[in-house]
């Protein structure tokens, strides 16, 4: 319990943590259904527990109708502290468990469904296997990096696998995980497979599949095209790499795609654009105004182990860069740039792990990688 009110004792208000708690769920949920489900107890449990804090406080926090509840004024100015309050104390008893070596704690984890630039099983394994009382909560995202965003910075979630434009929100730390080149790809009996390039303004009058508005790779799409000029007309919005691949091979539309996506999906041509070179980024998104739990930075020591080598479109190779070896292979030649543009992803500090399939990622002095590589399981 803490008090709120002033210095007069009489005017000080007893408000309870886990009132805030149920306060905070309903207001995200805007349902005391939902919020009951998500706290796993009883809807009289979580009014009773509204309508004590509305007591206390003074006011009501929300307006209630049979078809609807939404915050009032108090109730959106009280959501932020509300927020704050439960991080502090949670860093408080982070505080003393970690004084104890026992580390517990709650991780809020966000990501997008089809982007393997992190393996994030291995990750969540890996933490766990560590520390098993770390309760990991994991989303993926319905809306793209922009409700991941948005979800971050809200406190919705502690950490999130992200793609973010070139100006970054206020509030959110970011790192750069990877770069991935976004490959044109047709399918093969579209009149362009005839072609090895062609010029953004050669698309104009092409249907697109795409990512809807708020996935990163969208954003890169549509700012290229604006630049250029080139008016596009987007078909079809799937939030899948796999089904865009696949609707794009079945000649229901081109595609950028990222070129871990295609490298797996047969019956696609790659296409060269002149003069164009996009390219979509995986950032590792905190808040930059919470101060990171406990739970939160033993898995942040985790993620660079987890960011993983991804094929290339056009020759099947696995590819790994790094942050001090983009480009350049073993022996610390330097690529070809038909190498490099298809390399399929460019690491950023990462420390490579020398398992047998990482050395043969590596490695970049022509031969090609037949089968797969014991030790770790590839990602393509």
């Amino acid at each position: 319990m803490f008090l709120l009110g002033s210095s007069n004792a009489s005017d000080t208000s007893r408000v309870e943590l886990r009132q805030l708690e149920h306060f905070i769920a309903v207001a995200e949920e805007l349902s005391f259904t939902r919020a009951a489900r998500r706290l796993h107890v009883v809807q009289s449990g979580v009014s009773a527990a509204i309508r004590s804090l509305e007591r206390e406080l003074g006011c009501a926090l929300f307006e209630r109708t049979s078809q609807r509840v939404r915050l009032t004024g108090a109730g959106a100015a009280l959501l932020p502290e509300a927020r704050a309050t439960l991080h502090a104390a949670q860093a408080a008893q982070d505080t003393v468990r970690a004084a104890q070596d026992t580390l517990r704690g709650t991780v809020n984890v966000g990501a997008m469904a089809s982007v393997e630039v992190v393996d994030l099983p291995a990750l969540l394994g890996q933490l766990h296997g560590r520390h098993p009382a770390i309760d990991v909560r994991l989303r993926l995202a319905t809306t793209g990096s922009a409700g991941l965003a948005h979800a971050l910075l809200g406190g919705d979630l502690d950490v999130a696998f992200l793609s973010l434009p070139e100006h970054r929100p206020a509030g959110i730390d970011a790192r750069e995980l990877a770069t991935v080149p976004l490959v044109l790809v047709v399918s093969d009996a579209h009149p362009l497979a005839q072609r090895t390039e062609v010029a953004l303004a050669d698309l104009a009058g092409e249907p697109f599949v795409d990512f809807p508005p708020g996935y990163g790779n969208r954003e890169v799409l549509d700012r290229a095209f604006a630049a250029a000029g080139v008016a596009r007309r987007v078909a079809l919005e799937v939030p899948d790499i796999d089904m865009g691949a696949a609707l794009a091979r079945h000649g229901l539309g081109i595609a950028f795609l990222p070129a871990f996506g295609v490298a797996r999906t047969p019956g696609l041509h790659v296409l060269d654009v002149a003069g164009t070179v996009l390219r979509w980024s995986m950032h590792l998104g905190t808040s930059s105004t919470r101060r990171p739990s406990s739970a939160l930075r033993a898995l942040l020591d985790l993620v660079d182990l987890h960011v993983v080598a991804l094929r290339s479109p056009r020759s099947g190779r696995a590819r790994l860069g790094h942050q001090q070896h983009d480009a350049h292979g073993s022996a610390g030649r330097r690529l070809p740039a038909s190498d490099q543009w298809a390399a399929g992803v460019t690491r950023r500090a990462v420390r490579p792990r020398r398992t047998p399939s990482v050395r043969a990622a590596a490695a970049v002095s022509g031969r090609r990688t037949e089968g797969r590589a014991t030790g770790q399981t590839e990602q393509v």
